[in-house]
């Protein structure tokens, strides 16, 4: 028996939600702004966006480039207004100055998302210490997903690292599932899903044309099919 692992895309807008959905994505990651990593979109999106497809979507909630928390009234406003749109998934993730979690912004935002499940993002790649970042948050509601490249380079230097936290899997910390993104290629499949990975994420792979271009259902069924070869047993 095999277990079909997650490919998560990041979509922009209701055609790029359409074709990732066509080509065999699991999960959408709905951001704006590109230019600066990806940010909240605005309430209309997302609205758009889920009356089009039925597939999970996580909705960013970063209102400015880098992974301080900045204005944390004004993200409590966003997961509000977004949670009141329907939105019951979500991605986020705050750093202090010494790289350090920001616990404080993290845990006003969670005060308004009623136990969602959620995604702390690659703020983790540029943490001060990632084990001991996983063991702070270990215990916040709705936590089930680290996004991460394992450094802040991408997956080509992080990769050791991203093996070597698969192998903890289930170790206190390393509860939640490891999505691997960030410079993802195909080529680095295989040895992750055989070293027990079971999530992707991609953003400009899905998009032939680079971002200023739309998401392709082919290159997600490309992704797809690379994802559902190596059959793995279920644990």
């Amino acid at each position: 028996m095999s277990k079909r692992a997650v490919l998560e895309v990041i979509a922009l807008d209701v055609e790029d939600a359409v074709a990732a959905e066509a080509g065999g994505a699991d999960r959408l990651e709905l951001v704006t702004d590109m230019a600066a990593d990806g940010l909240t979109p605005p309430v209309e999106v997302f609205a758009g966006i889920r009356a089009a497809v039925g597939i999970p979507l996580r909705v960013m909630l970063r209102l400015a480039d880098g992974f301080a928390a900045g204005d944390v009234r004004a993200l409590v406003r966003a997961a509000r207004d977004l949670r009141a749109a329907g939105a019951d998934e979500f991605v986020l993730g705050f750093l202090d100055q010494a790289g350090e979690p920001d616990l404080a912004a993290v845990e006003s935002v969670l005060g308004e998302l009623d136990g969602c499940r959620w995604t702390f993002h690659r703020a983790i790649d540029r943490a001060a210490d990632r084990d001991a970042l996983r063991k702070r948050l270990s215990d916040l509601p709705g936590l089930d997903t680290y996004l991460t490249a394992g450094a802040a380079g991408g997956v080509d230097e992080g990769l050791p690292t991203l093996l070597a936290e698969a192998g903890r899997r289930g170790e206190p910390g390393y509860e939640a599932q490891l999505l691997v993104g960030g410079g993802l290629r195909l080529g680095h499949v295989p040895v992750l899903c055989a070293a027990g990975v079971d999530a992707f994420h991609i953003g400009g792979a899905a998009r032939p044309g680079g971002w200023a271009g739309a998401v392709s259902a082919e290159a997600v069924g490309v992704w797809r099919a690379a994802l559902d070869a190596p059959s793995r047993p279920a644990p």
